[in-house]
């Protein structure tokens, strides 16, 4: 599920204190199993994490695995048995894994598949209702999924909602952003929030709440001068997710790929500087969120793809040597 972009950020410490202690520290859990890769699909279900499809520097990717999070392991599962893909997205709803949308070198794809872990199988579903694309975003906002913006031959700014019971797809309005892809999406408390991206090579600056009903422009990420905040972030393929009411963006391109992290505080509609990302700079990495812990993991630099798994724990205090 994957996205592709970067980040550009000015400070807002309220300290001057380089020595002061930061809370939010990454440590490495354990390397995933199969090829390196970027551009895959995550999603989660309970305690567990999974991982599929991606593009692996020579081949697009059609495999399954299940990270979990309790013994921090991998299995592989049943492999996805549509067209192996990159760029697609993914989302849980009820127990099952949804992905759809991507890239296979040749095709830009609006086929659309459900998982169910407790038979380990894959059921194909009706095609996503927009157009064929890569690049998007998906989430589920209680019962219902989503997949909108994205690149189809142009950025796009359409989102569509998937009706688990009907296997339907209808047009969700209301969405006033610019167009993009490789846009960031994460979950709090049952409300997504979107921004980030490129549209015509630029990167995009409004950010948006959705609720399943309505769209609600927040604070722009831009640094204006009329408004109270001290910030700029522009950032493209970052991974994003959310940790016990906060939202979280990292890695990405900025120019360049970066290591830099920010958090999100939706009680106070602003952002916060964190301790870099402790892994290499990358793009197009993927991320798991769980109850109590998050991990991000792949993604890539330049030709160079990666299969290592960092977890953050935003409670405890920077520490590079762990």
């Amino acid at each position: 599920m994957a996205t592709v972009l970067s980040l550009f950020f000015i400070s807002c410490s309220s300290s001057d204190d380089d020595d002061d202690d930061e809370y939010g520290n990454w440590v490495e859990s354990s390397t995933f199993d199969g090829n390196s890769r970027a551009n895959s699909v995550s999603f989660t279900i309970g305690t567990k994490g999974y991982l599929v499809t991606g593009y692996d520097g020579d081949d697009y990717l059609a495999d399954t695995w299940e990270y979990n999070s309790d013994g921090d392991y991998w299995v592989e599962k049943a492999p996805f048995p549509g067209v192996a893909r990159s760029g697609a997205v993914g989302f849980s709803i009820n127990g099952k894994g949804y992905l759809g949308t991507g890239y296979d070198g040749s095709t830009k794809l609006n086929d659309f598949w459900e998982y169910d872990p407790t038979t380990d199988s894959w059921t194909q579903k009706a095609d996503f209702g927009g157009t064929g694309r890569y690049n998007a975003i998906g989430f589920s906002i209680g019962n219902d999924g989503y997949i909108g913006t994205g690149y189809d031959g142009s950025e796009q700014k359409d989102f569509w909602k998937y009706d688990v019971a009907s296997d339907t797809w209808e047009q969700s309005v209301g969405f006033g952003g610019q167009k993009r892809q490789s846009a960031s999406v994460f979950i709090i408390d049952n409300v997504a929030y979107i921004g980030l991206g490129i549209h015509n090579g630029a990167y995009e600056e409004d950010f948006y709440s959705f609720n399943g009903s309505t769209w609600t422009r927040l604070q722009d990420l831009d640094d204006d001068d009329d408004d109270d905040d001290d910030f700029e972030i522009l950032l493209s393929s970052g991974a994003a997710f959310s940790l016990d009411g906060l939202g979280y963006v990292t890695t990405g391109i900025s120019g360049s790929i970066t290591t830099e992290s920010w958090s999100y505080n939706p009680a106070t509609d602003t952002w916060e500087d964190l301790p870099a990302f402790e892994g290499s700079a990358r793009q197009n990495a993927s991320a798991f969120s769980f109850a109590d812990k998050a991990f991000v993991l792949m993604g890539r630099s330049g030709s160079y793809y990666f299969d290592d798994v960092w977890e953050f724990r935003p409670n405890e205090l920077e520490n590079e040597d762990d």
